[in-house]
């Protein structure tokens, strides 16, 4: 068994940046992401990798998104606000088909809101914060080994789909202290280079993947690049089914590979009368009172969702249909979670546990509402 170290959320994100290869960080400090900052700016420089400190969040996504197109796995990391100002650099990303990571750790809003206390206001943002239909990967670590695993993960998907894949975790995740196993675990995964000649190479060319093969700038490859809709060779069109083409392309990259990309974890299900669905500190809250639950003879079942987008809409939709059980949704929000779960399982069938006043929902708010559900 491997040893464990104990470490903090935000220090578990760096290490598992680093072990899957990030050598480029770019960021502005902001509460509740510091830490990766501080600790990306010590750890980097001993590796060979690069820190800059930015002016804002503005350039520093586009620092990352300049760094992945020399060929370098890179990463920043910011809050509510400092998201809220990328959008537009993460939808050229998409658009381009560049491979970043960005670190959302989530407080409270709108605004400057409450800085120093969890939220999961960000959950719409994540996926639909840049115009236009644009692919998006977000993921959603419980704990801090699942912080780590997930930061790996992120590259990993990253690299696979060339698209930009967003680790959306609260505060309190961020800054909790458990034992993580540093050691082994999951392969990493370097984007695949083309092996045509520069005189033969169209960037935006793919086969059955829908993917392409980006060489790094300065390598010997020439090509343009744009923000704009664009063809294989990466010039701006105007014809529409070529711009049709290209936009149902981005998305299919994602859509048709849900199921490599949606993991979850469930506990339960089975004979469940009831079934929390949750992501974050909330579902911890929720697992404690599952297990209680159970221990008690009670059929209660957990869904922790660890794949935000693509939501796993399917998988809800067979547990519930196969099943009378009620949704209890606990969530730091206002109800966002709950009304994307609603798409899946009916309305009246759902519980929502909410709470925006930056206070944790606590395993015994849940287990009042586990009695009147069970009731």
């Amino acid at each position: 068994m491997a040893s464990k170290k104990l470490v903090q959320g935000n220090e578990a994100c760096v290490e598992g940046a680093l072990k899957a290869g990030a050598r480029f960080f770019a960021g502005y400090p902001i509460t509740p992401s510091t830490e990766i900052a501080e600790l990306m700016a010590e750890k980097l420089p001993l590796i060979g990798g690069v820190f800059m400190q930015m002016e804002d969040e503005i350039a520093s996504m586009a620092a990352i998104i300049g760094a992945s197109i020399a060929g370098t796995k890179a990463m920043t990391a910011t809050s509510g606000p400092g998201f809220s100002l990328m959008q537009e650099n993460i939808g050229f990303a998409a658009m381009t088909e560049v491979p970043v990571v960005v670190v959302n750790v989530t407080r409270g809003g709108p605004s400057t809101g409450t800085p120093t206390s969890p939220s999961q206001g960000d959950f719409m943002q994540a996926r639909w914060g840049c115009h236009g239909d644009h692919p998006v990967i977000v993921l959603a670590p419980s704990s801090v080994q699942e912080v780590y695993d997930l930061t790996i993960r992120a590259f990993n998907l990253a690299e696979t789909y060339m698209v930009p894949v967003i680790l959306l975790f609260d505060e309190v995740v961020g800054h909790l202290r458990e034992g993580v196993a540093l050691e082994g675990g999951q392969e990493i995964v370097t984007r695949a280079f083309p092996t045509v000649p520069p005189t033969e190479y169209r960037p935006y060319a793919t086969d059955d993947s829908l993917i392409p093969k980006l060489a790094p700038f300065g390598r010997g490859y020439r090509y343009h690049m744009s923000g704009l809709s664009h063809d294989e060779t990466g010039f701006p069109t105007g014809k529409p089914q070529v711009i049709e083409e290209l936009l149902v392309r981005l998305n299919d990259k994602i859509e048709k590979n849900r199921r490599d990309i949606i993991t979850y974890k469930a506990d339960g299900l089975e004979d469940a009368k009831a079934i929390f669905v949750a992501y974050g500190s909330p579902a911890r809250s929720a697992q404690q009172v599952q297990k209680q639950a159970r221990a008690r003879g009670e059929k209660v079942g957990l869904i922790q969702l660890q794949t935000l987008w693509p939501f796993p809409h399917e998988f809800l939709t067979e547990v519930f249909t196969g099943t009378g059980a009620a949704c209890i949704v606990p969530e730091l929000s206002l109800g966002q979670l709950a009304d994307e779960i609603s798409k899946s399982v009916p309305r009246e069938r759902i519980t929502r546990v909410n709470r925006n006043d930056g206070s944790l929902i606590t395993p015994a708010q849940l287990e009042e509402v586990l009695k009147g559900v069970l009731r």
